[in-house]
C-alpha cells in the first residue's frame, strides 16, 4: 500500500489533536478545549463538502503550538482553499497599522488575501474571488474594544453575508476573564476600525459570544453563522488557567499580563506620552520627557484596588521618544481579581494631567476614538476626578450589560 505524505500527516495530526482534546476534557475548568480542538476531534464534520477559507494570524494554534492552517492543510478531510490575514498579517510579520498584502504562503502554497482596512463590498469581493464556500475565523482576542481583531471579525461577517458565504467562529478564551463588561460604551458617531459598534471598552466576552452579539444586534444583513464553543473554560478564568500556549496576538502584546492592563493603558495612545511601545513592557510602562516621581506618588495616593505604581525611566527603541530616556510609571498588578484596568487607565490620565504641565492630547483627538466619545476627554480637561469620569458612563454601561447577557455562553 502506498501512503502519501499528506495522508500520513493527516493521520498523525488527527491523533495528536484528539489526544490534546482528551487531556483538556480530563481537567474541566482548568484546561480549555478550543473551538478548533473540538472541530478537529469531530473530524471537521462542520466543514464537510465545503471549500474553506480561514481568517487567522499566528495565534491560531493547537495546544502543541502548530498552526491550524498547517494542520488543516495536511488533512484530506478539509478542502482548505485560502487564508485571510488581518492587521499584522497571517504570519505576523507587520507592525501596528500594517499588513502583509496578497501572497502565496511559502509553507503551504495557499493564497493569502489581505483583509486589513477592507470592509463591505470590497471585502465581499475578496471572499468571492477566493472561491470559498465557508469562512472560518480563529484569532486570539485580548478583551478590549479597540483591539482590531474583533472588528476584523465584524467586517468579515458583514462581507460574508454580502458574498453569500457561511461563517464559522472557533472560540478561544478571553485572556482577562469574561466576568464583567467595564468602561464607556462607544457612541456610533465615533465609530472607526478601533470601534465599529456600541460595546463597552472592556467587553468581557469571547469572540464567539461577540459574533453572536454582532449578528443579533448590529449587522443589517445577518450572516449564516455557526460557532464552535470551548469546553473547560469558565468566565472567571484568566489565560493561565487554560493550559494553552500564549502567542503574542500582535507585536506589542507579548504576554497575558500585557492584555490585563491594555484596555486601560492603551488610552495613552491618545496622548503625547509613550504607552510603552518600543520597550519590553508595552502598556505597563508609560511616560514622557520631563515626567518624574510625582506621577507615581499621585497615582498610589488613590489607593486603587489590586495595583501599585513604580517610578520608572526607560528609552523606547521605536515609536514615541525613540532612543530618548523618559520618566513615568510602571503599572504593577498585585491582585488581578480586583484590578479594574479601565478605571486605572482613567486615574493615570487624570493624575498625569495634574502633575505634569506638558500633558497634551493627540491633535487628532484619537482619545475620543479610543474611549468612544468626547466625554472622557472633556471631563478630564474640565478637572473631573476619576470617580466623576467613571460615573459618566454608568447608565450606558448598565444598558450594554443587559444586551450582552443574552449572548453569553459560559458560566
Amino acid at each position: 500500500m502506498t501512503l502519501s505524505r499528506r495522508a500520513l500527516l493527516s493521520t498523525t495530526t488527527a491523533a495528536a489533536v484528539a489526544a490534546g482534546a482528551g487531556t483538556a476534557e480530563a481537567s474541566p475548568g482548568r484546561r480549555a478545549r478550543t473551538g478548533f480542538e473540538r472541530l478537529a476531534a469531530d473530524g471537521y464534520a462542520l466543514l464537510d463538502g465545503d471549500r474553506v477559507g480561514v481568517v487567522t494570524n499566528p495565534t491560531g494554534i493547537t495546544r502543541d503550538a502548530r498552526h491550524i492552517v498547517d494542520v488543516m492543510h495536511a488533512d484530506d478531510r478539509v478542502d482548505l482553499a485560502a487564508v485571510f490575514g488581518p492587521e499584522h498579517g497571517f504570519r505576523g510579520t507587520a507592525q501596528a497599522g500594517g499588513s502583509e498584502g496578497r501572497y502565496d504562503d511559502p509553507a503551504t502554497g495557499l493564497p493569502v488575501y489581505d483583509t486589513y482596512l477592507k470592509s463591505g463590498q470590497p471585502l465581499a469581493d475578496v471572499f468571492t474571488a477566493s472561491g470559498v464556500d465557508t469562512v472560518v475565523f480563529d484569532i486570539q482576542d485580548v478583551g478590549a474594544r479597540f483591539y482590531t481583531y474583533i472588528w476584523t471579525l465584524y467586517d468579515c461577517m458583514a462581507a460574508a453575508a454580502l458574498a453569500g458565504k457561511r461563517f464559522v467562529v472557533l472560540d478561544r478564551p478571553n485572556p482577562v476573564t469574561g466576568r464583567a463588561a467595564l468602561g464607556p460604551v462607544l457612541h456610533r458617531e465615533f465609530a472607526t476600525f478601533v470601534g465599529r459598534e456600541p460595546i463597552a471598552q472592556a467587553h468581557g466576552m469571547t469572540v464567539a459570544e461577540l459574533a453572536r452579539l454582532f449578528n443579533g444586534e448590529f449587522l443589517a444583513r445577518p450572516v449564516a453563522l455557526e460557532t464552535v464553543p470551548m469546553t473547560g473554560w469558565r468566565r472567571s478564568d484568566f489565560y493561565d488557567a487554560s493550559g494553552l500556549p500564549w502567542v503574542p496576538p500582535s507585536p506589542n502584546m507579548p504576554t497575558p499580563e500585557t492584555a490585563l492592563v491594555y484596555s486601560g493603558t492603551c488610552l495613552f495612545e491618545g496622548t503625547n506620552l509613550s504607552e510603552g511601545r518600543g520597550t519590553t513592557r508595552p502598556f505597563e510602562l508609560l511616560g514622557a520627557e520631563g515626567v518624574d516621581g510625582a506621577w507615581a506618588a499621585a497615582a498610589n495616593e488613590l489607593g486603587l484596588p489590586g495595583v501599585r505604581f513604580r517610578e520608572a525611566y526607560f528609552a523606547p527603541v521605536f515609536s514615541k521618544f525613540q532612543g530618548r530616556t523618559v520618566g513615568g510609571v510602571q503599572v504593577h498588578v498585585a491582585d488581578r481579581a480586583v484590578f479594574d484596568p479601565v478605571r486605572t487607565g482613567i486615574a493615570l490620565l487624570v493624575t498625569a494631567k495634574r502633575v505634569w504641565d506638558g500633558f497634551a492630547w493627540r491633535s487628532d483627538q484619537w482619545i475620543d476614538k479610543l474611549t468612544g466619545s468626547a466625554r472622557v476627554r472633556s471631563m478630564i480637561d474640565a478637572g473631573a476626578d476619576t470617580d466623576e469620569v467613571v460615573a459618566g458612563w454608568r447608565t450606558e454601561l448598565t444598558a450594554f450589560r443587559r444586551v450582552r447577557e443574552r449572548y453569553l455562553g459560559y458560566r
